[in-house]
């Protein structure tokens, strides 16, 4: 009997830091606008950020625990070994690509300069704004060993850690904290042109300009200021503290995490060894942390913010995401969704439409009730804006909030305390279980029903940048479905069962499991067999044992997967059956989307979940069937051109690798040719309108 060749699978940190680097590439590509690439840089370090705050503040506590991780049986001070060399190969990499987006950007006219070398009307301009606006901002901490107790250095933030001494005997020197300013001062200054040239100013550089006046009280002349950041551990853990609401303890929770266990320690690499080694022992920096050696700058997300210096050529064109034509030429969105199944796939499509859908209902006097579950909420929410409005009409609104949205827990701490003002009913979800679903119910008095149901958050912000989509449908079994999903939520405990939703943690692992059993069989009869696949994150190895079966079986997958994937397709039991590519371009990729062959008669879902053991297991997610025939073609073509694409798709097999995707193929774009084809399918159903 042949024995079965043992899987394989790779580490979930170690397939996100893959995922990084596919995104620091981006700060290399010649396709991508120059100062898009330096907003790459960005985007890589924020994400490096997070990273360390949550997984490896994570591993890191297992470490201390003795623990093995629970789903692969890892060990994590192996993984944080690895992780370590990574990260600080990254960096260099990093650093390189600043290097040459630095010397591009000569070519253009513009010019990251530093202190040493303004002109004479450049240097009276940053004299004037530093007396003007930035010199109360600052003030300086002088370090001691008789100090009770050394300042504690904030998550994220940069300081300046600074020498002081005397020239002629440089054994008389003090040390100093400079913490750079964050809030209303932008991290660079644009300056006076030179000429032709437009320059820029890193904040940093102009405090350094500065140093022999902030510290001209003291006997000191000469000055050497060195960049640090340090990155802490932010997991909130949130004790079931009786008496205490939970948005008691999530508020805590959020002061806590700035002043955790430091976990990361970026320098600058010239800093002299005494001054690292005596602000390591003083911030107490674990032998297990990881330690980077940079630059002369750190804090790289603030490239997300890069002034574009009216260089339209250097930056993406803008994307006016289009109107659906359907919900526009009618004169209601509700009776519009009544006659046909309706979707929008953002940015492509605007989100205005589903705020839209939220105001007409707030004044519709045929409408009872809105239920909706928010899992982020934008500063300036108009989603919550339009509930509080509807509330006002005397509508019946009840908002689901997650409060344990890692990151965003302010935002929707914020506008729960003004829906709850305004009327709304607020529920804070369930215990034990993140609510991640992302549904809309709107009900009339009559007792219809319309559902939106989408794979992101009903966000404004993240409906600009994130690709996700959402269902609009009148249909009566998904939408009473939906309500029982919300009355699951408010009665945890009951028993339920659905014919059409997939929901977790009731029955989605098993259903998704039955549905690639099904493709199995197929395949071992000769008949058509597929799986296609759209996803964020796929990690969850049980569920991936499921698709090496039915590879090894014959079944043909195909997926598009963003960020983390344990998935190693090289494994020979897999016969080539197994492909995956992964893409970051213009819009973050974060559409959840299936498709089933099912011997020729397909099944179609769109979800909120990924396949990971969180997703499947620890959190109310909802995956919808679609059944409207041109919603279903629309599906089939994102994931085609996704993997059709040879531009900006890359090669995901466990390698670390990231090539690029070749075929023989003219180049093909699957961001760009989509906003082509949205286009295209616009404008015919405007001229059949006409």
């Amino acid at each position: 009997m042949k024995t079965k060749e043992k899987s394989e699978f790779l580490n979930r940190e170690i397939s996100w830091l893959y995922f990084n680097d596919r995104v620091l590439q981006e700060s290399a590509n010649p396709n991508v606008p120059l100062i898009e690439r330096l907003k790459f840089l960005g985007i890589f370090s924020n994400n490096m950020d997070e990273f360390f705050r949550v997984r490896v503040a994570t591993l890191m506590r297992m470490c201390e625990m003795r623990m093995r991780m629970p789903s692969s049986k890892d060990d994590p001070a192996e993984i944080l070994k690895k992780i370590a060399k990574m990260t600080a190969d990254t960096q260099s990499v990093q650093e390189n690509n600043y290097a040459k987006i630095k010397e591009e950007l000569t070519h253009e006219n513009i010019f990251i300069i530093n202190e040493t070398q303004l002109n004479e009307e450049q240097l009276e301009f940053v004299v004037d704004y530093y007396e003007k606006q930035l010199e109360d901002a600052i003030t300086p901490i002088m370090l001691s060993n008789n100090m009770k107790s050394f300042p504690e250095l904030r998550d994220a933030h940069i300081y300046l850690f600074v020498k002081l001494f005397k020239s002629n005997n440089p054994k008389d020197f003090k040390y100093a904290l400079i913490e750079m300013p964050h809030s209303n001062y932008p991290r660079f200054l644009v300056l006076p042109d030179d000429g032709d040239k437009k320059c820029v100013m890193f904040l940093d550089d102009v405090i350094r300009l500065f140093m022999p006046r902030l510290f001209k009280s003291l006997d000191y002349d000469s000055f050497e200021a060195y960049t640090l950041k340090i990155t802490r551990d932010s997991e909130m853990e949130i004790e079931a503290e009786l008496g205490e609401g939970i948005v008691d303890k999530v508020s805590k929770g959020i002061k806590s995490r700035r002043f955790g266990s430091p976990l990361r320690f970026l320098y600058d690499r010239t800093m002299p060894d005494e001054m690292k080694r005596y602000i390591l022992k003083k911030i107490k920096f674990k032998k297990s942390g990881t330690i980077i050696a940079g630059g002369r700058y750190h804090n790289f997300k603030d490239f997300m913010d890069f002034p574009t210096l009216g260089k339209t050529d250097l930056v993406y064109a803008k994307t006016i995401g289009l109107e659906n034509e359907t919900i526009k030429q009618s004169q209601s969105v509700i009776k519009a969704i009544e006659k046909q199944d309706l979707f929008l796939h953002y940015p492509y499509y605007s989100f205005s439409q589903y705020v839209q859908l939220l105001r007409e209902a707030a004044i519709d006097q045929d409408v009872k009730s809105i239920h909706i579950t928010l899992y982020r909420m934008a500063s300036r929410s108009k989603v919550a804006r339009a509930l509080i409005f509807a509330a006002k009409n005397g509508k019946q609104v009840t908002a689901v909030v997650e409060l344990r949205a890692r990151f965003d827990e302010e935002h929707n701490i914020y506008w729960s305390q003004r829906m709850e003002e305004a009327g709304v009913n607020v529920v804070f979800g369930v215990e034990g279980l993140k609510i991640h679903s992302k549904l809309t119910l709107i009900t009339k008095k009559s007792g219809k029903k319309i559902a939106a149901i989408s794979t992101g958050n009903f966000h404004e912000g993240n409906a600009a940048v994130y690709t996700d989509y959402t269902l609009f449908t009148a249909n009566k079994e998904i939408a009473n479905e939906v309500a029982t999903v919300f009355n699951f939520i408010d009665r945890p405990f009951q028993v339920v069962q659905f014919s059409h939703l997939l929901v977790s943690p009731q029955e989605m692992r098993k259903k998704v499991n039955q549905m690639i059993h099904n493709e199995i069989v197929n395949a071992k009869k000769g008949l058509p067999a597929y799986i296609l696949c759209k996803i964020n994150h796929i990690t969850d190895y049980k569920l991936i044992e499921k698709l090496y079966d039915a590879a090894e079986a014959g079944v043909k997958i195909d997926a598009v997967v963003r960020g983390m994937c344990s998935v190693v397709t090289t494994q020979p039991r897999l016969k080539g059956n197994f492909r995956i590519v992964g893409i970051v371009d213009k819009f973050l990729e974060h559409s959840r989307v299936f498709i089933f062959c099912n011997n020729g008669v397909e099944k179609y879902y769109m979800s909120s979940a990924d396949w990971m053991p969180r997703n499947l297991d620890n959190r109310i997610e909802v995956a919808v069937p679609i059944y409207d025939k041109s919603i279903q073609k629309d599906i089939k073509t994102v994931i085609k051109y996704g993997l059709r694409d040879n531009v900006q798709a890359r090669i995901c097999d466990a390698t670390g690798n990231n090539i690029i995707q070749e075929t023989d193929e003219p180049p093909f774009r699957s961001q760009f040719e989509l906003i082509k084809h949205y286009q295209e399918l616009e404008r015919s159903k405007a001229l059949e309108e006409c």
